[in-house]
């Protein structure tokens, strides 16, 4: 265990807070929106004001990162520790931010902080800028603390800014820069804990692939009164295939869908179980009126480990006013399938093709259009990097840390593919949070949390998992 003292710590935090939370408000004041092309020049002032800032602190490489063609710059930063036997660890996060505006429902301008009981509202005060920038922080109580003049660990951050808008051009980027993002370890600072009551540790999210189904009957929409019944109709077999998609269990049809996916151990079932779920409060957040899915599985188990096909959208045929008695030519179907660690996109995409195929009947042409896929990526309980994690926060937060993982995707698992590495979750964001949401706010005991977590995790890192 690190033996950075606690106390000491909470001393130089309690001497910098108003600074770092002065600096936080005036990053939080450039409107650094991804998806609106107009305010491109923002982003890139949000990457020179990140990158700035980061010498300040004491990197001593800090450095904007182009992408490709008119795509939005990232950020990268490094302090080695100077000790052969020190860990890598390289930081990950994003410095573009959701648009937001007042008459969206915001009780402020979005783009001028404001602290109230303890919360900072702001776009981007939880995602991301809030979470990156208590690494800042916690860098320099590390220092102060240890005594040291650089990081227990070989430091890396890369900040993209183009996550929230799919971020298009970070695998290219990553496989650009490999060799100098090589590291042993990822953190990913854009998660969350299940409450503030309740910290915990994601150690998983789930994989995506997605697509169109473009199904073609006759040449063109026919009577169906005199060819109705007597030749294939797109529009049912779009929905015979949605029909298909589950069996009477709730598990996907499609054959080989499950060839590789590791199941969750009786103890993961057990952590899961520990925490405090409320089904009803679920559904009312879900905005639905049942719990439905994989027969055998919780709620919590089928949204954070177990996989999925969704049907996305449905359509063909007559949609207006009234009536009108045709055999339509063509129909659509749109299906997302979320993966688990074990899963293969480029698998289930191929089982996917071959199960339409094999489905549809003479006289329906068809084409399958995925777009891309995002891989699953699984942290192992056990992973010594993990059980540091969990004890610089449980040091931080004065508790027993708790386990979850994320139901959603993500460009985690573009980092784990291209540099061969395990990827760690470490947030302290809330549901409350309203990420995405007016009044999108970061309570401010927890983002301290999160500086003293990071102080104490680099010490535990390089003393627990030292690199031969």
């Amino acid at each position: 265990m690190s033996t950075t003292p606690d106390s000491a710590v909470r001393a130089y935090l309690t001497g910098h807070r108003e600074a770092f939370l002065d600096d936080l408000a005036d990053w939080l004041r450039i409107p650094s929106v991804s998806a609106d092309p107009e305010r491109a020049g923002e982003v890139r002032r949000s990457a020179e004001w990140l990158a700035a800032k980061l010498t300040d602190t004491g990197f001593p490489t800090a450095e904007i990162w182009e992408t490709e063609g008119d795509g939005l710059p990232a950020v990268f930063a490094e302090w080695p520790s100077g000790d052969p036997s020190a860990p890598t660890v390289l930081v990950y996060g994003h410095h573009d931010v959701q648009p937001a505006a007042r008459e969206d429902g915001w009780h402020t301008d979005p783009f001028e902080p404001q602290t109230v009981d303890g919360k900072l509202y702001a776009r981007g005060a939880a995602d991301d800028k809030g979470q990156v920038f208590f690494h800042t922080l916690g860098v320099r109580a590390h220092l102060a603390a240890t005594g040291r003049t650089a990081p227990a660990v070989n430091l890396k951050l890369l900040i993209e800014g183009e996550e929230e808008s799919g971020s298009p051009n970070f695998p290219a980027l990553i496989e650009k820069h490999a060799g100098r993002l090589a590291c042993d370890v990822v953190i990913v600072s854009d998660t969350g804990m299940w409450s503030r009551d309740t910290p915990t540790v994601c150690t998983g999210m789930r994989g995506l692939t997605d697509c169109q189904i473009d199904l073609y009957g006759p040449d063109q929409d026919i009577h169906s009164g005199s060819f109705g019944g007597a030749v294939p109709n797109p529009a049912t077999e779009a929905a015979r295939l949605a029909a298909a998609l589950h069996d009477a269990d709730r598990r996907v049809a499609v054959p080989g869908f499950y060839d590789g996916v590791i199941e969750l151990t009786d103890r993961e079932r057990e952590l899961f179980a520990e925490l405090p779920f409320d089904e009803e409060q679920w559904l009312r957040t879900a905005h639905s009126h049942a719990a439905l899915g994989e027969a055998g599985s919780t709620t919590l188990e089928r949204i954070w480990a177990r996989p999925t096909a969704e049907v996305n959208g449905i359509g063909g045929g007559y949609q207006g006013p009234g009536g009108k008695t045709i055999v339509p030519s063509t129909a659509q179907l749109k299906l997302s399938f979320r993966l688990v660690a074990g899963q293969d996109a480029d698998a289930v995409q191929q089982s996917v093709r071959d199960w339409v195929a094999d489905r549809l009947p003479a006289g329906i042409r068809h084409k399958i259009t995925f777009w891309g896929a995002t891989r699953p990526c699984l942290t192992p309980l056990d992973h010594p990097a993990l059980q540091s994690v969990v004890r610089a926060m449980g040091r931080a937060f004065g508790q027993k840390i708790r386990f979850t993982r994320e139901g959603g995707s993500g460009p985690a698992a573009d980092l784990q593919d291209v540099l061969g590495v395990p990827v760690l979750f470490l947030g302290i964001s809330v549901p409350s949070d309203g990420w995405h949401a007016p009044n999108e706010k970061v309570e401010l005991d927890l983002l301290m949390k999160g500086v003293e977590t990071a102080a104490h995790l680099w010490g535990d890192l390089a003393e627990t998992w030292p690199r031969t």
